[in-house]
């Protein structure tokens, strides 16, 4: 276990652990002598050499300390190597207690039952090997199909004992995949954009999704998800509403918001210019065509893939985590090493000073009552 230094500047405050020393020493000048008549005619004997003397020395030791830890704080002192060493049992969601208590594994491990609120469950396992130290052991169990895991199988910076408990499945050897749902999409246009709209009704129909069409003086279903706005000038304050409750927005290029976001790319075409620009609104999103909808300005509206990346550009795929058998996802080793992580002290060490700042208001109170402390 080593102590380290955030900031090592601070220690200079350390320079302060003076002033208590020279408190104590100005305050023997608060005894003054008494001239005393029957003493005066007595023959003066040599002074004695000054010599430096504190007094009341537990009360300066403990001030001299509460400067001293106030500097070590100033530095933002931090401790490696003080995490705990012990094996450590990681249990996956969907593995009952009983069951994995009948795992074989150390006595002293530490055991952490991870939950579905935590987040997918390969994140999971990734931070997890990111924060423990790189020579603790780690035993993961988990059930015979895993939900939330990447596409690829984990790898990790240490070997993991991987433990699948339970009975497979018929379906566990294969990856099951949830069907995409359809995309509904309102499209709202004005008179000069009526030859527009049928690019993006080609696409919704490619979709399997009715597509909702109609003039823009025509209300649109406030339950809608997507809304296709193909006019000129500036967008209807109902519907820039909308879109800031949650909706999902596409502009056409010549469409305008006075409060616009800064717009980032989204989708480039195979020459690498911008097509769609994105950004959120409110809890929303606005997307906006950098070019007119037509052939001629847009030659993607006539590639074979329009339908599928306007998709994806309007609801991105869903992000439902995969279920796979467990036992064909064992992770890997390989990952580069994480540093090792520090454990942060000056919590502790406020504490400790509240401690010390009592203890010498107590000695300093005694004092001056006349009670020896």
């Amino acid at each position: 276990m080593n102590l380290a230094f955030l900031l090592p500047a601070g220690l200079a405050a350390l320079a302060a652990v003076l002033l208590p020393l020279l408190i104590h020493l100005a305050r023997r000048s608060e005894q003054r002598p008494t001239v005393f008549a029957a003493l005066q005619w007595l023959r003066q004997k040599p002074k004695p050499r000054h010599r430096i003397r504190f007094d009341e020395w537990p009360l300066l030791l403990v001030r001299v300390l509460l400067v001293a830890l106030v500097g070590v704080l100033l530095a933002k002192p931090v401790l490696f190597g003080a995490a705990s060493h012990a094996p450590y049992v990681a249990v996956a969601p969907g593995v009952d207690a009983a069951t994995a208590k009948r795992v074989d594994v150390p006595k002293e491990a530490r055991w952490h039952w991870l939950k579905e609120t935590d987040g997918p469950f390969t994140s999971v396992l990734r931070e997890l090997d990111a924060t423990l130290p790189p020579d603790v052991a780690l035993t993961v169990i988990v059930p015979t199909q895993l939900d939330g895991v990447d596409a690829q199988i984990p790898k990790l910076t240490r070997k993991v004992d991987w433990r699948v408990v339970g009975s497979p499945s018929p379906s566990a050897n294969r990856v099951v995949e949830k069907a995409r749902q359809p995309t509904p999409l309102t499209i709202r246009f004005d008179p000069t954009h009526e030859r527009a709209v049928r690019y993006l009704r080609a696409a919704a129909i490619a979709w399997n999704a009715k597509p909702d069409i109609a003039p823009a003086t025509q209300r649109f279903d406030s339950r809608s998800r997507n809304v296709a706005w193909l006019a000129t000038g500036a967008v209807p304050a109902d519907l820039l509403e909308w879109t800031r409750t949650g909706g999902t927005l596409l502009l056409d290029s010549q469409a305008t918001i006075a409060d616009m976001p800064t717009l980032v790319p989204l989708w480039r075409d195979a020459n690498g210019t911008v097509l769609i620009e994105s950004a959120a609104f409110g809890r929303g999103r606005v997307l906006r065509f950098t070019k007119p909808l037509v052939p001629a300005q847009m030659p993607a509206l006539l590639d074979g893939d329009f339908p599928k990346q306007l998709r994806a550009a309007i609801a991105p795929a869903s992000t439902t985590p995969a279920r796979v058998a467990a036992a064909d996802h064992a992770p890997t080793t390989g990952a580069t090493a994480y540093p090792p992580s520090a454990r942060d002290i000056a919590q502790w060490l406020v504490l400790l000073i509240v401690l010390v700042f009592a203890l010498e208001r107590w000695m300093a109170t005694a004092r001056r009552s006349g009670v020896s402390p």
